[in-house]
């Protein structure tokens, strides 16, 4: 059997790397671990870490082609945060011109979760703890 110990990270190609950094830092609170910008590729590479835990690699590259999100399509669906309180995390993101989907109930844990979207319109969960 596999030996896997836990999600080492989650790699995500933006198109405005700027803007998206922005996003992740600024607004969500990775702390930046590393940025290097690779010439060869015309890419930067941003590592960042939430509470120490290093957990997203940020790539630019040029002109990357746009990824289905809606209608749901098959493959990876989103990527999710847990958070103390929801309502909170709901107020932040609206403050600072996230646009957020209603709270729900998810009907099998009884916890409220909502959905937003990164710079990228990729789907990005919160879930309460």
């Amino acid at each position: 059997m596999l030996n896997i110990n836990r999600i080492h990270h989650i790699a995500i190609i933006c198109s405005d790397y700027h803007k998206s950094k922005h996003f992740y830092t600024n607004i969500l609170g990775f702390t930046i671990e590393a940025e290097n910008y690779r010439q060869e590729r015309q890419s930067y590479k941003l590592d960042l870490s939430l509470k120490g835990q290093y957990t997203i690699e940020l790539f630019s590259f040029p002109n990357p082609p746009a990824r289905v999100s809606l209608p749901e399509a098959a493959g990876l669906r989103h990527i999710a945060f847990e958070t103390d309180d929801i309502n909170t995390a709901v107020k932040w993101l609206n403050q600072n011109d996230i646009a957020t989907e209603p709270i729900r109930i998810d009907e099998f844990t009884g916890k409220k979760f909502t959905f937003f979207s990164d710079p990228d319109n990729l789907p990005v969960e919160l879930y309460e703890k």
